[in-house]
C-alpha cells in the first residue's frame, strides 16, 4: 500500500497521517519514488529537495506521535514553483542569470504551506520570467505534458500542473497573472484556483524592487490539485495573513449564504472561435449545476472581450517600462520571441492612456459587480480551443494573434480582480478539456461549491502514466 501513496489525495493523506494510519515518511518516500520514476520523461520537478523532504516528514511524524496539533496539510507531499522564494534554494524563475539567486527566507506562500504542515518535495518548472503559456527555458529545459509531448503543459505553472497530473505530489503551488494557474490546469487535466487579489499574501524577499502596479493588482498565488476538495484544503492553508504583504485582506473564507435557488450563468460560446468540444464542456457543466438545483441561464458576463483587451493594454504597456528590456537582455530566445509577439499584438499607449485604462477598469468592475448581484457563478471557457500544440507562441505573428484571441476568457478575470477556478470535465479526442468558474470578489467558496458539483459529474482524469 505504501508504494501507491503517491496516488492518494491530499485530503486522504492528511487524515491518515493525523490518525497514525500511515506515516508522512512513507507518503514522502512514495512520492519521491514516483518522481524518480516519471520525472525524466516529464521534467516537471527541476529542483529536487529529497533530503530536506525526508527530514521534514520525519519531524512531522515525531510531532504527531508527541501529541502536537496537526495542521491541515500535516505531512502531505507538496511542490512549489521556482519563481517564489524558498529558503536555501535559488529563485531562478527559469532564467540562467538567476541560477545563483539563493533565497535567505521563505516567501509568504511557502511559509504558509510549511506552517500548515506541508512537506515540500521539490520545486517545479516555469518558462523564463514566468511569461508564457508554455513551459520551457534554457536553464531547466522543457516540461512535457503527461497527456502527450505534442501538447503544451500550459504556463507559467506548467511544471506544477504536469507534476500533479503524473502523481508527483498531492498539492502544487502556482501563481496567476494572466492565466498561469488556470491554463496549465486545463491543459493537464487537473484543477486550479485563481484567488481574489489580496487573498493569499505575496512577496519575494529576494526581489530588488517592488512589483509593477499591474502585477500588484492582478498577480496572485494559488493552488493546483487533482480534486476540488484538495484545492479547498490548500487554498485555506495558503490564505493565512503575512505582514510582509500590506495588500493582504483578512476576508472570511466563506461569505454569507446567498439567496436560493442559486443562479448560474453559462456562456458556452461567448466568442466566435470557441470550438465545439469546449462549448460542450460548458454545457455539460451547466447541466450538472441544474441537476443540483441551480437555476441555470445561458447568458455571458458583461463585456468579456473588452475586459480581455484591457488586460493586454494595461499589462503589456506596464511591461514596456522595464520588463521588456530585462527579457531582451537576460531572457532566452523563446522568452524574447514571446515578448515580441505581445508587443506586436498590443498598441503602445502613453501614461495618460494607461491612466484612462484604470477608469475603464472601474466601469467594467461595476458592470461585473452588478452581474454577480444576480448570479452566484458564471461558467465560461478557460481557453476557446483545446490545449495548444507545444511552442505555438513561437510561430509567425498571425498564428500568435489567433492564439492570443483564443485566451480572451482567460484574461478577462485578472484585470477585474475576480476569483476563478479551472475544472476538468473530461477528454476530447484524448486531450483534457474543462471549464472556468468565476464568482464575485472574495467568494471563492461559491466558486469551489460549484466546481465540486461539476467535478462530481465528470470523469476523474489523473494521476496518469506519462504518454510518449
Amino acid at each position: 500500500m505504501t508504494d501507491e501513496l503517491w496516488r492518494w489525495s491530499a485530503s486522504d493523506l492528511a487524515r491518515a497521517i493525523a490518525r497514525g494510519a500511515i506515516s508522512s515518511e512513507d507518503a514522502t518516500r512514495s512520492v519521491l519514488g514516483r518522481i524518480e520514476s516519471v520525472n525524466p520523461r516529464v521534467n516537471a520537478v527541476v529542483d529536487m529537495m529529497a533530503d530536506e523532504a525526508l527530514q521534514a516528514a520525519r519531524e512531522a511524524d515525531t510531532a504527531r506521535r508527541s501529541g502536537a496539533p496537526c495542521g491541515p496539510l500535516h505531512g502531505v507531499p507538496t511542490t512549489v514553483k521556482v519563481n517564489v522564494d524558498t529558503k536555501g534554494r535559488a529563485t531562478t524563475n527559469g532564467v540562467v542569470a538567476f541560477r545563483d539567486l539563493v533565497a535567505t527566507e521563505d516567501s509568504p506562500v511557502v511559509a504558509n504551506l510549511r506552517n500548515a504542515g506541508a512537506v515540500i518535495v521539490g520545486r517545479t518548472n516555469t518558462p523564463a520570467f514566468s511569461h508564457r503559456w508554455f513551459t520551457d527555458n534554457e536553464l531547466h529545459g522543457p516540461t512535457r505534458n503527461p497527456w502527450g509531448k505534442g501538447l503544451t503543459p500550459g504556463g507559467s505553472s506548467g511544471g506544477a500542473a504536469a507534476a500533479l497530473a503524473a502523481g508527483m505530489g498531492a498539492i502544487a503551488h502556482g501563481n496567476d497573472y494572466g492565466g498561469s494557474i488556470r491554463y496549465p490546469a486545463y491543459a493537464c487535466g487537473v484543477a486550479g484556483l485563481r484567488p481574489t487579489p489580496g487573498r493569499v499574501p505575496a512577496f519575494n524577499p529576494s526581489a530588488t524592487a517592488e512589483r509593477p502596479i499591474t502585477a500588484q493588482l492582478m498577480s496572485v498565488q494559488g493552488p493546483l490539485a487533482r480534486s476540488i476538495a484538495d484545492l479547498r484544503l490548500a487554498f485555506a492553508a495558503m490564505a493565512r495573513g503575512d505582514a510582509r504583504d500590506p495588500n493582504w485582506v483578512p476576508a472570511p473564507l466563506a461569505g454569507p449564504a446567498p439567496t436560493r435557488p442559486l443562479r448560474a450563468a453559462i456562456a458556452p460560446a461567448p466568442f466566435d472561435d470557441v470550438v465545439p468540444e469546449v462549448r460542450a464542456a460548458v454545457e455539460q457543466a451547466g447541466r450538472a449545476l441544474e441537476a443540483a438545483g441551480y437555476a441555470v441561464e445561458q447568458v455571458a458576463p458583461p463585456r468579456l472581450g473588452e475586459a480581455a483587451e484591457l488586460w493586454h493594454r494595461m499589462v503589456v504597456n506596464d511591461e514596456r517600462r522595464g520588463f521588456v528590456a530585462t527579457v531582451q537582455a537576460l531572457g532566452d530566445a523563446a522568452a524574447r520571441r514571446n515578448v515580441e509577439g505581445h508587443l506586436h499584438y498590443v498598441p503602445e499607449v502613453d501614461a495618460g492612456g494607461l491612466l484612462d485604462a484604470f477608469g475603464q477598469r472601474l466601469a467594467l468592475m461595476r458592470a461585473w459587480s452588478l452581474f454577480f448581484a444576480d448570479y452566484a457563478v458564471a461558467i465560461v471557457p478557460v481557453s476557446h480551443v483545446l490545449p495548444f500544440p507545444d511552442g505555438l507562441d513561437l510561430q509567425d505573428q498571425p498564428v500568435v494573434d489567433r492564439m492570443m484571441a483564443a485566451q480572451h476568457c482567460l484574461l478577462a478575470t485578472p484585470v477585474l480582480g475576480y476569483p476563478s477556478a479551472s475544472v476538468p470535465t473530461g477528454l476530447a479526442d484524448g486531450t483534457p478539456v474543462g471549464v472556468q468558474i468565476i464568482s464575485a470578489r472574495f467568494r471563492e467558496d461559491l466558486c469551489l461549491d460549484a466546481a465540486e458539483i461539476v467535478e462530481a459529474h465528470a470523469s476523474h482524469l489523473t494521476p496518469i502514466e506519462p504518454r510518449d
